[in-house]
């Protein structure tokens, strides 16, 4: 799969496809990434990729003709990607999105806004969708398009070391992950949790059941909404009611 990402600060996500897990991914060939400096498709000896907006107003608008010629030869390189524009105003990105992005493994080019945003008229022509990583604003779309690869990148099998390692993730089954020990196995007084020293790996797996359901509640009580408890999940939740229940009434 590739990811290929137009932007006025290619060093900045060169940097990314160089470093951790999607830098060993991308050396490995598993994965291809790229950055497209739009300033290079400037025509004037400026290398102007911006203007004062119609109508007035502060701010600037990156200009049609760089970004669309940057398009273009993306596109040449790979034909049939899906384009993607970093915006506040786009589709929420959560984890259902980036499940399928890396299951639809199509290529994905990725425009990066600047300024007060793009030339609306390269959107309708090109922009397959709008995608925003949350309700906020940053000065550029380059940190929320490598949020997007990552999370849709260590979904593609032999990214990560282990596959389950991405299956048990937060949000990848509608709750969010359990608590997380290593050695040494007394810190600060505080000691690991019994349990995953047991060496039992029924009562470990139904503690950590346990202990993501009582982390989504306390968090993220809102993802019961989203996914309705199983019926492994209601005799766990009843669990934890009457224990606190005893407590309360201690």
């Amino acid at each position: 799969m590739k990811f290929t990402v137009l932007t006025l600060f290619p060093g900045f996500v060169e940097e990314f496809f160089r470093h951790g897990v999607i830098g060993r991914a991308v050396e490995a060939g598993v994965i291809y990434g790229r950055a497209v400096n739009i300033r290079d498709f400037s025509t004037d000896r400026h290398h102007t990729v911006d203007d004062k907006p119609y109508g007035g107003g502060c701010g600037m608008v990156m200009k049609p003709e760089p970004l669309d010629a940057a398009i273009a030869h993306a596109r040449e390189k790979t034909p049939g990607a899906r384009i993607l524009m970093m915006t506040p105003q786009g589709n929420r990105f959560d984890q259902l999105k980036a499940e399928a992005l890396a299951t639809e493994k199509k290529d994905l080019i990725l425009i990066c806004g600047r300024y007060e945003g793009v030339d609306e008229r390269v959107c309708r022509r090109h922009v397959d969708e709008e995608i925003s990583v949350g309700d906020f604003v940053m000065t550029g779309g380059e940190v929320a398009a490598m949020a997007v690869v990552d999370a849709a990148a260590r979904l593609i099998p032999g990214v990560l070391g282990r596959e389950e390692s991405a299956r048990s993730d937060s949000f990848s089954d509608g709750r969010l992950e359990h608590n997380h020990y290593t050695r040494p196995e007394v810190f600060e007084k505080e000691q690991v949790p019994g349990v995953l020293l047991s060496g039992n790996h029924g009562l470990i797996s139904r503690w950590r059941m346990k202990d993501s359901l009582i982390r989504t509640y306390m968090r993220r009580p809102d993802l019961f909404d989203k996914k309705k408890p199983t019926e492994g999940e209601r005799r766990i939740l009843k669990e934890i009611c009457r224990e606190l229940a005893e407590i309360a009434g201690k």
